[in-house]
């Protein structure tokens, strides 16, 4: 059985050190990880995690509407193409609508923007690199 729910903040790092952060000195805790708006999901199947995805309220100069933030989407290697990453999204999408949230942006590795144009995600100006991780770019959804 595959479900996606919410999960805590703590629950999000063994997945964000083994995926995200692999062999680069980044912290696993993000500003905000445990802030009363910020909410994690993850994807199990047979109720093992296997994804999680944050969500957090933000004020990026780039939009003026009710936005938040996705960070640290990541899925373990033995189930990634499983669409789980959709199905984290979709939750988020709905969870964000019921807040009346109407931006959702993120900053997307360059290898990733196939998966979010799919989900109806736009660019926003130009790729930029961060510093040990690579090329990444400002990616939006306007919640409908």
């Amino acid at each position: 059985m595959i479900a996606v729910q919410k999960i805590s903040a703590k629950e999000t790092h063994q997945i964000r050190l083994d995926i995200l952060r692999n062999g680069v000195n980044l912290p696993i805790e993000f500003p905000g990880d445990t802030d009363p708006k910020t909410f994690h999901l993850g994807v199990f199947e047979q109720d093992e995690l296997k994804g999680i995805a944050s969500f957090m309220k933000t004020a990026n100069v780039l939009f003026d509407e009710e936005q938040y933030q996705l960070r640290g989407m990541a899925t373990v290697r033995e189930a990634r193409g499983k669409g789980y990453g959709k199905l984290m999204l979709l939750k988020a999408f709905e969870l964000l609508r019921e807040k009346q949230v109407r931006v959702l942006w993120c900053n997307a590795r360059a290898e990733a923007l196939g998966f979010y144009s799919k989900l109806g995600f736009l660019q926003e100006g130009n790729m930029f690199e961060i510093k040990e991780i690579g090329m990444h770019c400002t990616l939006f959804k306007v919640m409908t």
